[in-house]
């Protein structure tokens, strides 16, 4: 009896995705198999990750997600282990009824938690696709915090909402009641229903940048913290150092595919970090990286090392600029050993402790000075605060002996002090009525004063130090 052509082609396609799908395919192998195989398995198949990138989501089934609804990170990373994975198991029914593959992609019904991958991510670049369906809404949520918005854009009734403009922006960032930078895209992107949308997004830090089928809707604005858009200004943290990635579904069904990330390395950070568009603008150096010219003060404390300034052990002082500045955006990197202490001088008049002598002294100090010294800091000691006056956010330092990007920046009574891409303080000074030691404090309305470092006999390092002098 001859066997049926059709069947032999059906059993062949069944027992070549069994093999290829669940591998993911390496890349170069479809190159190895006959054109005419290659017609008979799904397209989706062969979405390999691209050159140093990793695939979430396997193609075949659930595995690496669990389900979360919209919920602050913190509070649920912070759980005892057993009461963590209580959480996500608990989870697992609400997503298999309303999550499903199907030839390679998820698939959601519009209802349910929103699936949130297990592993967190720091500074990273994700890529993937989706296809919507009208009246939805959805978006997807950077270490578990939302979102890149998408939706209808062709829905009046979300039009109020600023629908209209398209999707592909951070629609939660509403400081005050205000459209912040990022909130709406900054082109309308998103292709007809029925067609698969492409989403490129970078996040450094706090900052996101956000592409929508190769056209950029977001360009390195700050991401807020939605979790604490009700507390007070001055008590909003930012977003999490680390979180999950999360897909959130509602309103009609929605499909994702070929979901890739790149973990983004310190020195990517700060190179997108420094050449984000306008950054460099202006700015102008003040170490050459050779010599001290143009420095003054305990300049025997430190020594110039491979384009470095380095403080030497057990030598104290301050070490500033021969030139005085009113306001300025300064920026640099600094690297901390173990339990380094430093700082920066800000206005300071040349003479005297530049933590009171001047407008204040930004702390320059290592996050885990506690545990690498045994001694407790006040909060308004941590990295990046205004020594005695202003605590900055902890925990968005890079590790003792890594080099961390910073910018400060100054203008009149207010300092904001960016780490690594995330803004841990934003004071103004002129408001400050409580001191360390609640004594005044006889600096802080200085109008202007050097710049420079103020050593406390540790190995800290500076290098690539630049200033934006600006006008009052």
């Amino acid at each position: 009896m001859r066997s049926n052509p059709s069947l032999r082609i059906l059993r062949l396609r069944i027992r070549l995705r069994r093999l290829l799908l669940p591998c993911r395919l390496r890349p170069g192998l479809p190159g190895l198999l006959p054109a005419a195989l290659l017609l008979l398995l799904p397209a989706a198949c062969f979405a390999a990750p691209p050159a140093g990138f990793t695939a979430l989501f396997n193609g075949r089934d659930l595995a690496g997600w669990w389900g979360a609804k919209t919920e602050d990170p913190r509070v649920y990373r912070a759980l005892p282990p057993a009461e963590f994975a209580a959480k996500r198991d608990a989870s697992l029914p609400d997503i298999r009824a309303h999550w499903r593959v199907e030839n390679g992609e998820l698939v959601n019904d519009g209802r349910g938690l929103y699936l949130t991958t297990d592993n967190d991510y720091g500074d990273f670049e994700l890529l993937l696709d989706y296809k919507a369906l009208p009246l939805g809404d959805s978006g997807v949520y950077l270490r578990g915090c939302p979102q890149v918005q998408i939706w209808d854009y062709t829905n009046p009734k979300e039009f109020k909402n600023g629908a209209e403009k398209g999707s592909g922006a951070l629609w939660n960032n509403n400081s005050n009641g205000r459209d912040t930078p990022g909130k709406f895209p900054l082109v309308l992107a998103d292709r007809p229903f029925g067609e698969w949308n492409h989403l490129r997004i970078i996040m450094v830090g706090a900052r996101v940048w956000v592409w929508l089928n190769d056209r950029q809707t977001v360009d390195g604005a700050i991401m807020e913290n939605y979790y604490d858009r009700k507390l007070p200004v001055a008590e909003r943290r930012p977003v999490p150092p680390r979180g999950p990635i999360q897909l959130q579904t509602h309103g009609s069904e929605i499909r994702w595919r070929n979901l890739h990330l790149r973990e983004i390395g310190a020195a990517e950070a700060t190179r997108r970090l420094r050449e984000r568009a306008g950054a460099a603008a202006g700015f102008r150096p003040l170490f050459n990286g050779r010599d001290l010219d143009g420095w003054a003060g305990t300049t025997a404390a430190v020594r110039v090392e491979d384009g470095a300034l380095v403080w030497q052990p057990k030598k104290g002082g301050t070490v500033y600029t021969k030139e005085t500045f009113a306001d300025f955006v300064a920026r640099l990197e600094f690297k901390v050993p173990p339990g380094g202490n430093n700082g920066l001088a800000i206005r300071y008049p040349g003479t005297g402790n530049p933590a009171y002598a001047g407008m204040c002294e930004s702390q320059i100090i290592d996050d885990n000075y506690e545990a690498a010294t045994g001694k407790k800091l006040n909060p308004w000691q941590a990295h990046g605060s205004a020594y005695g006056m202003a605590p900055a956010h902890r925990g968005y330092q890079r590790p003792a002996g890594e080099w961390n990007y910073q910018e400060v920046t100054v203008k009149g009574s207010t300092i904001k002090v960016e780490l690594n891409g995330t803004v841990i303080l934003d004071a103004d000074l002129s408001a400050v009525t409580e001191y360390a030691g609640n004594h005044p404090h006889p600096g802080k309305d200085l109008a202007s004063g050097h710049f420079g470092f103020a050593g406390h006999s540790d190995p800290v390092a500076f290098r690539h130090v630049e200033i934006k002098p600006s006008a009052p």
